[in-house]
Protein backbone atom coordinates (compact mmCIF):
# COMPACT_ATOMS: atom_id res chain seq x y z
CA UNK A 1 0.00 0.00 0.00
CA UNK A 2 2.72 2.33 0.71
CA UNK A 3 4.33 2.05 -2.74
CA UNK A 4 0.40 2.70 -4.31
CA UNK A 5 0.50 5.63 -2.19
CA UNK A 6 3.68 7.41 -3.07
CA UNK A 7 2.96 6.37 -6.78
CA UNK A 8 -0.39 8.13 -6.22
CA UNK A 9 0.96 11.50 -5.25
CA UNK A 10 4.43 11.63 -7.54
CA UNK A 11 1.55 10.83 -10.05
CA UNK A 12 -1.19 13.77 -9.26
CA UNK A 13 -2.57 15.68 -12.41
CA UNK A 14 -1.49 18.55 -10.69
CA UNK A 15 2.33 17.49 -10.12
CA UNK A 16 2.65 15.94 -14.01
CA UNK A 17 0.47 18.69 -15.92
CA UNK A 18 3.20 20.95 -14.26
CA UNK A 19 6.04 19.47 -14.93
CA UNK A 20 4.87 18.56 -18.57
CA UNK A 21 3.91 22.31 -19.16
CA UNK A 22 7.21 23.62 -17.58
CA UNK A 23 9.26 20.85 -20.34
CA UNK A 24 6.84 21.80 -23.06
CA UNK A 25 7.51 25.49 -22.34
CA UNK A 26 11.02 25.52 -22.13
CA UNK A 27 11.61 23.23 -25.02
CA UNK A 28 9.50 26.05 -27.55
CA UNK A 29 11.91 28.39 -26.96
CA UNK A 30 15.11 25.64 -27.48
CA UNK A 31 15.53 25.52 -23.84
CA UNK A 32 15.77 29.30 -23.15
CA UNK A 33 14.26 31.64 -20.28
CA UNK A 34 11.68 32.56 -22.08
CA UNK A 35 10.12 29.11 -22.91
CA UNK A 36 10.79 28.24 -18.97
CA UNK A 37 8.30 31.46 -18.46
CA UNK A 38 5.69 30.72 -20.64
CA UNK A 39 5.76 27.46 -19.27
CA UNK A 40 5.31 28.70 -15.52
CA UNK A 41 2.53 31.04 -16.59
CA UNK A 42 0.43 28.28 -18.25
CA UNK A 43 1.16 25.95 -15.06
CA UNK A 44 -0.53 28.36 -13.28
CA UNK A 45 -3.62 28.36 -15.10
CA UNK A 46 -3.47 24.53 -15.80
CA UNK A 47 -2.51 23.33 -12.52
CA UNK A 48 -2.02 25.73 -9.83
CA UNK A 49 -5.51 27.73 -9.85
CA UNK A 50 -7.17 24.12 -10.36
CA UNK A 51 -5.19 22.51 -7.44
CA UNK A 52 -5.81 25.62 -4.99
CA UNK A 53 -9.53 25.67 -5.66
CA UNK A 54 -9.38 21.48 -4.34
CA UNK A 55 -6.87 21.96 -1.22
CA UNK A 56 -9.81 25.29 -0.87
CA UNK A 57 -12.41 22.53 -0.69
CA UNK A 58 -10.47 20.18 1.25
CA UNK A 59 -10.29 22.65 3.92
CA UNK A 60 -14.13 23.70 4.07
CA UNK A 61 -15.10 20.61 3.77
CA UNK A 62 -16.53 20.42 0.61
CA UNK A 63 -14.17 17.50 -0.54
CA UNK A 64 -13.23 14.59 1.32
CA UNK A 65 -9.91 14.52 -0.11
CA UNK A 66 -7.36 16.25 -2.78
CA UNK A 67 -7.44 13.39 -5.20
CA UNK A 68 -11.60 14.02 -5.38
CA UNK A 69 -12.24 10.12 -4.96
CA UNK A 70 -15.74 10.43 -4.31
CA UNK A 71 -17.34 10.85 -7.80
CA UNK A 72 -20.64 13.06 -6.85
CA UNK A 73 -17.75 15.33 -5.87
CA UNK A 74 -15.90 15.68 -8.94
CA UNK A 75 -17.93 18.17 -11.21
CA UNK A 76 -17.48 21.00 -9.67
CA UNK A 77 -13.60 20.86 -9.35
CA UNK A 78 -13.35 19.52 -13.03
CA UNK A 79 -15.42 22.43 -14.08
CA UNK A 80 -13.50 25.20 -12.08
CA UNK A 81 -10.19 23.32 -13.33
CA UNK A 82 -11.77 23.51 -17.31
CA UNK A 83 -12.44 27.27 -16.66
CA UNK A 84 -9.50 28.12 -15.92
CA UNK A 85 -7.01 26.24 -18.32
CA UNK A 86 -9.90 27.85 -20.84
CA UNK A 87 -9.59 31.67 -19.32
CA UNK A 88 -5.09 30.46 -19.38
CA UNK A 89 -5.09 29.52 -22.81
CA UNK A 90 -6.87 32.34 -23.94
CA UNK A 91 -4.76 35.04 -22.08
CA UNK A 92 -1.41 32.96 -23.70
CA UNK A 93 -2.82 33.05 -26.92
CA UNK A 94 -3.53 36.94 -26.70
CA UNK A 95 0.32 37.00 -25.45
CA UNK A 96 1.74 35.55 -27.96
CA UNK A 97 2.50 31.98 -26.47
CA UNK A 98 4.42 29.50 -28.26
CA UNK A 99 2.03 27.05 -30.40
CA UNK A 100 3.39 24.05 -28.12
CA UNK A 101 2.29 25.79 -25.20
CA UNK A 102 -1.23 26.55 -26.53
CA UNK A 103 -1.55 23.52 -28.26
CA UNK A 104 -1.09 21.81 -24.27
CA UNK A 105 -3.60 24.29 -23.20
CA UNK A 106 -5.79 23.08 -25.99
CA UNK A 107 -5.52 19.39 -25.30
CA UNK A 108 -6.20 20.14 -21.41
CA UNK A 109 -9.22 21.94 -21.88
CA UNK A 110 -10.65 19.42 -24.54
CA UNK A 111 -9.38 16.19 -21.98
CA UNK A 112 -11.34 18.14 -19.05
CA UNK A 113 -14.39 18.21 -21.12
CA UNK A 114 -14.20 14.56 -21.40
CA UNK A 115 -13.42 14.02 -18.37
CA UNK A 116 -16.43 16.50 -16.97
CA UNK A 117 -18.87 14.35 -19.27
CA UNK A 118 -17.42 11.30 -18.42
CA UNK A 119 -17.36 11.62 -14.69
CA UNK A 120 -21.06 12.87 -14.63
CA UNK A 121 -22.06 8.67 -15.28
CA UNK A 122 -19.08 6.97 -14.15
CA UNK A 123 -15.52 7.48 -12.74
CA UNK A 124 -12.57 7.29 -15.35
CA UNK A 125 -9.07 7.85 -13.75
CA UNK A 126 -7.54 11.13 -14.15
CA UNK A 127 -4.30 9.92 -12.93
CA UNK A 128 -4.22 7.40 -15.76
CA UNK A 129 -5.41 10.04 -18.46
CA UNK A 130 -3.07 12.51 -17.43
CA UNK A 131 -0.16 10.30 -17.33
CA UNK A 132 -0.92 8.57 -20.63
CA UNK A 133 -1.55 11.86 -22.16
CA UNK A 134 1.79 13.13 -20.69
CA UNK A 135 3.64 10.15 -22.58
CA UNK A 136 2.10 11.09 -25.55
CA UNK A 137 2.93 14.94 -25.52
CA UNK A 138 6.47 13.92 -23.93
CA UNK A 139 7.17 11.57 -27.14
CA UNK A 140 5.43 14.37 -29.57
CA UNK A 141 7.48 16.63 -28.40
CA UNK A 142 11.00 15.47 -27.66
CA UNK A 143 11.20 11.88 -29.71
CA UNK A 144 10.40 8.19 -29.65
CA UNK A 145 13.18 8.09 -27.06
CA UNK A 146 10.69 9.01 -24.40
CA UNK A 147 8.27 5.85 -25.20
CA UNK A 148 10.84 4.05 -22.46
CA UNK A 149 8.08 5.90 -19.88
CA UNK A 150 5.22 4.03 -21.21
CA UNK A 151 5.89 1.05 -19.05
CA UNK A 152 5.27 4.09 -16.07
CA UNK A 153 1.02 4.19 -17.12
CA UNK A 154 1.04 0.27 -15.66
CA UNK A 155 2.46 1.65 -12.58
CA UNK A 156 0.29 4.51 -12.20
CA UNK A 157 -2.82 2.52 -13.16
CA UNK A 158 -1.24 -0.67 -10.69
CA UNK A 159 -1.28 1.87 -8.24
CA UNK A 160 -4.67 3.35 -8.44
CA UNK A 161 -6.17 0.15 -8.44
CA UNK A 162 -4.36 -1.11 -5.62
CA UNK A 163 -5.49 2.18 -3.37
CA UNK A 164 -9.49 0.93 -4.58
CA UNK A 165 -9.72 4.16 -5.92
CA UNK A 166 -10.69 2.84 -9.62
CA UNK A 167 -11.64 -0.67 -11.18
CA UNK A 168 -9.12 -1.75 -14.21
CA UNK A 169 -11.81 -0.90 -16.80
CA UNK A 170 -11.63 2.86 -15.08
CA UNK A 171 -7.77 3.09 -15.46
CA UNK A 172 -7.71 1.43 -19.11
CA UNK A 173 -10.66 4.11 -20.21
CA UNK A 174 -8.79 7.33 -18.51
CA UNK A 175 -5.41 6.21 -20.16
CA UNK A 176 -7.23 5.87 -23.87
CA UNK A 177 -9.35 9.44 -23.81
CA UNK A 178 -5.81 10.59 -22.37
CA UNK A 179 -3.79 9.37 -25.04
CA UNK A 180 -6.41 10.24 -27.36
CA UNK A 181 -6.75 13.57 -26.31
CA UNK A 182 -3.05 14.37 -26.40
CA UNK A 183 -2.31 12.56 -29.68
CA UNK A 184 -5.28 14.40 -31.52
CA UNK A 185 -5.13 18.09 -29.78
CA UNK A 186 -1.87 18.68 -29.35
CA UNK A 187 -0.16 17.08 -32.36
CA UNK A 188 -3.02 18.72 -34.66
CA UNK A 189 -2.04 21.82 -33.36
CA UNK A 190 1.29 21.86 -31.82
Amino acid sequence: MRLARLVTELTAPAVVVSALTVAVGWHSARGGMRGLAWGLLATVFVSGIPFAYIVGGVRRGRLTDRHVRRRDQRRVPLLFGLGSVAAGAALLAALGAPRPVLALAAAGTVGLVVAVVLSHRWKPSIHSAVAAGAVVVLTVTFGARLLVAAPLLALVGWSRVRLRDHTLPQVLAGATFGALVAGVVFTTLR
